[in-house]
């Protein structure tokens, strides 16, 4: 059953952007088939040139691709260029990855014959974009694959399928085949049919926990189709001993209110000492207090815009009264101005009497805060997720950050810096229901092509010493 018309709207004014059909999956996934071939065969080298290419055009076309990507997720221009020069960039650290985790290795082995390692593509990759990065994060996934020569069909999110159809574009424009990246347009009945079709040898999602779930249950009797899940995470920011209280407020406020909170490594729960809440949780709302909220080009420039659509505005919002209705106690309220767009202010909530805190993804603008009295409490507050993404300790000593490293249950650990903004030239993945533990960024090289061990003679040659009858 196919979707309905796929129709994307500017969050900032409600304004028709995009509109178009969904794709056939099954056309999408034989065209990738007959491409991959071909595609494989060719040497690394064209490979990595047409890439680069691509990065040329996404270059070119950075003054029309920023906008779009601004119109259509609401995030300011800003941070929209910011994530052109992330597709850009992505690349050269691909090129890098690859060759460092992929590399071909030969030894020598018995009877004057060589051992050899060399990784081969999967065949048809899907990918499956989310809506907050629509170019950054599904690219993650797309350049690693095409390098390893793998076909790649990918679906972008419903609601932002006009930054996915232009970031194909770019491919294409650099000599990629249509067929070896083909762009399949839907909502979530392709993106099932896609993720089951028995022609996509691989899944590479990013997403929410709940979808990433329901993949992994589908694919559980198949595993010889790779699956790597990208998901969210209900991530902890903790303050312990600092003099440098207004440092910490902003590394708070970049953590939490950065593209509308709508990261998955954004921080959800503030956790801090308890001699330390009213000065770090009262700079914290001063800062926040300042935020300015806005559309893509105001002027001057927003800290963040809205979050994706009204939907989402709604959900957050009852999570707010829901919160408040079971013990929290809200330090700054969660506003909405506008009942017909979805902008929301920044929101803090102390939820430290709740005695059973959800533990969900809440996808925006609200951050909770929890206050504790010692160091191991922090880390069981910080561990009391079935996530396991990102974490953060703002403060303490050397000591103290070991203890957290070691203790804290996660897959990107910082000390003295934001849960979010994670380098594209480290593994970037999270445990629990954060992930399946196949980290992407600079790791995304080890789903996107298997190893093959080999060894090898240029003639037959081989003897039997023992446990035959003379002839």
């Amino acid at each position: 059953m196919a979707s309905e018309e796929i129709v994307s709207f500017e969050p900032a004014t409600g304004a028709e952007l995009w509109r178009g059909s969904p794709g056939d999956v099954d056309d999408a996934v034989a065209r990738a088939r007959r491409a991959w071939p071909a595609w494989a065969a060719e040497p690394l080298s064209k490979r990595m040139e047409l890439l680069r290419r691509f990065a040329n055009e996404v270059r070119k076309d950075a003054d029309n691709l920023a906008p779009l990507i601004a119109r259509e997720t609401g995030k300011p221009l800003w941070e929209a260029r910011t994530e052109v020069e992330s597709v850009v960039n992505k690349v050269e650290i691909s090129i890098g990855a690859y060759a460092e985790r992929t590399s071909q290795r030969k030894l020598d082995s018995a009877l004057q014959g060589t051992a050899a390692l060399r990784h081969k593509p999967h065949g048809v990759m899907a990918v499956l974009g989310p809506y907050n990065f629509p170019a950054h994060l599904p690219n993650g996934h797309i350049v690693p694959a095409l390098l390893a020569g793998n076909a790649v069909v990918f679906k972008p999110s419903e609601k932002t399928p006009a930054v996915g159809e232009a970031l194909v574009a770019c491919f294409h424009r650099a000599g990629i085949p249509a067929e070896v990246i083909h762009l399949l347009i839907g909502g979530p009945d392709e993106g099932k049919a896609l993720v089951e079709h028995e022609g996509v040898d691989g899944v590479l999602f990013t997403g929410s926990a709940t979808a990433g779930i329901a993949i992994n249950r589908k694919l559980a009797g198949n595993p010889g189709k790779i699956v790597a899940l990208e998901m969210g995470g209900n991530n902890p920011i903790v303050v312990w001993d600092t003099p440098k209280i207004g440092d910490a407020a902003t590394l708070i406020v970049q953590s939490a209110f950065t593209s509308a909170g709508q990261r998955c490594t954004a921080a959800r729960r503030l956790i801090v000492k308890a001699a330390l809440y009213d000065a770090v949780v009262g700079e914290v709302k001063r800062l926040a207090d300042r935020i300015i909220v806005g559309a893509p080009f105001d002027e001057p420039a927003p800290f963040m815009g809205p979050v994706i659509d009204n939907r989402a505005a709604d959900g957050l919002t009852d999570s707010f009264v829901y919160l408040l209705s079971h013990g929290g106690k809200p330090v700054k309220h969660m506003v909405r101005s506008d009942e017909t767009l979805p902008f929301l202010s920044p929101a803090i909530m102390d939820v430290t009497g709740i005695a059973e805190r959800p533990d969900v993804e809440l996808f925006g603008p609200l951050l909770q805060v929890i206050r504790v009295d010692d160091f191991d409490q922090a880390i069981a507050e910080a561990n009391a997720t079935r996530f396991g993404l990102s974490a953060s300790l703002l403060g303490g000593t050397p000591q103290d950050y070991n203890r957290f490293w070691a203790n804290v249950r996660a897959g990107v650990i910082n000390w003295n810096r934001p849960t979010n903004g994670a380098s594209s030239a480290a593994p970037f993945g999270g445990v629990g229901l954060s992930g399946n533990h196949r980290p992407s960024a600079y790791y995304a090289a080890d789903y996107c092509a298997y190893p093959v061990a080999s060894t090898e003679m240029d003639q037959p040659r081989a003897t039997i010493a023992v446990g035959l009858r003379e002839s």
